[in-house]
């Protein structure tokens, strides 16, 4: 007996290891600042709670349907409707357990050995990963800081063969925190629009997370010709600090959503049945708070770029949305450590903080675009700033 030839075809999440290895090290005392993890530092609303245990004392803790609760497709149709403008039915709309499991349900039921789907890179880490699971050829365009990290029209276009049959847009992103204004996405949809045959894996997780200056918009919203072949994917694992509980959704064509379901009935069947009541109440529910936490994100960003640009070797560009930083290191590749070891990736450099300067990071090597670092700004101000101190001393000390 030996591993699957798919299981070979995949790696184990990079980010999620740092987070591993973060806890370790906590649990043997020692005193590190772990900047890894990609989940808000918040804690869920109450009344997102209080839905939950409500739930339970109802006794709702059966089976729901495969692919999500009727009340909690009514929300995400309204959610869709009230947010984007845009319009579906039941049919239309597949819940998940978290928004990875979309992205897998979606791959594993439409590709096929050949087909090609195109990642921008830097890119989530489960991207090309989830790809060559199903069978297909992740396509890579870079994108690096001095765009912004974002793909332009003319990269799209030339990336496009027959081969293609999906491309995916992350927006505001993991890693980097950039987002597609609507007139980019407008120059991008009129590229898709030339090729039919490729559907749009629209990845808007960080929607609700974006700061002053720039205004979220999803590309069937913006466009829409691109409707009928665009999977509008969201969650509530960031915007309402909901990560454990492991929901995420999607609205695209009813026959995708149908081979979604289909192919979760025999993997998860249903998302779990109290965090789908929980769910419920996060959409339908007062959406006020996300200002209070957003202006506390924009405050550590602001604190983070600021003080990463002043390390001589690192360029940090600012992001519009989400909770991470992607700092060029450029810089600081060549130097040595005062161990007199080399720095000759962005790997070594990560690594060489998280053991001299107690702060973990995780390399741009994992995100498909290097040398760089990711850093989440989802952790106090104090701990941020304590941060940013270790890594100049750390950045000082190379030679």
């Amino acid at each position: 007996m030996k591993p699957s030839a798919a299981l070979d075809r995949i790696n184990p999440s990079p980010t999620l290891a740092i987070t591993s290895k973060v806890l370790e090290l906590k649990r043997q005392g020692v005193d590190v600042i772990g900047l890894g993890a990609g989940e808000p530092d918040f804690d869920t609303p109450d009344f997102v709670k209080d839905a939950a245990i409500e739930a339970i004392r109802a006794g709702k803790t059966k089976y729901t349907n495969v692919d999500g609760t009727v009340e909690l497709k009514d929300a995400i149709i309204a959610k869709f409707k009230r947010d984007n403008g845009l319009t579906y039915a039941a049919n239309q709309i597949s819940v998940n357990v978290g928004g990875k499991h979309t992205l897998f349900n979606a791959l594993v039921a439409t590709v096929d050995a050949g087909d090609e789907v195109i990642v921008p890179a830097p890119y989530w880490v489960s991207y090309p990963d989830v790809v060559q699971f199903a069978g297909g050829t992740p396509v890579f365009i870079a994108a690096g800081a001095d765009q912004n990290y974002k793909i332009t029209p003319e990269q799209l276009d030339a990336a496009i063969t027959e081969k293609t049959k999906w491309v995916i847009l992350n927006s505001p992103s993991n890693p980097t925190g950039a987002g597609y204004t609507r007139d980019e996405l407008r120059e991008l949809g009129k590229v898709l629009e030339r090729h039919p045959h490729v559907w749009i894996f629209a990845d808007d997780m960080y929607e609700h997370i974006v700061y002053p200056g720039f205004e979220f918009a999803t590309i069937a919203e913006v466009n829409p010709a691109l409707y009928d072949r665009t999977l509008t994917v969201n969650g509530c694992s960031k915007a309402y600090a909901m990560t454990g509980w492991r929901i995420g959704y999607a609205a695209g064509a009813a026959w995708l959503i149908k081979a979604m379901a289909k192919l979760q009935s025999q993997s998860t069947s249903n998302p779990c049945s109290i965090a789908q009541a929980a769910a419920v109440a996060a959409l339908n529910g007062d959406q006020s708070f996300l200002a209070e936490r957003n202006a506390a994100f924009q405050r550590r960003r602001d604190l983070v770029v600021a003080e990463l640009n002043a390390i001589p070797g690192i360029t940090c560009p600012t992001p519009e949305g989400a909770f991470y930083v992607y700092p060029d290191i450029s810089g600081l590749i060549g130097k040595t450590t005062p161990a007199g070891k080399r720095i000759d990736t962005d790997e070594d450099f990560v690594g060489y903080l998280l053991e001299d300067a107690r702060v973990a990071a995780v390399q741009g090597a994992a995100f498909g675009l290097s040398p760089a670092m990711r850093i989440s700004y989802a952790t106090s101000d104090e701990l941020l700033a304590e941060a940013c101190a270790r890594i100049r001393s750390a950045c000082a000390a190379l030679k």
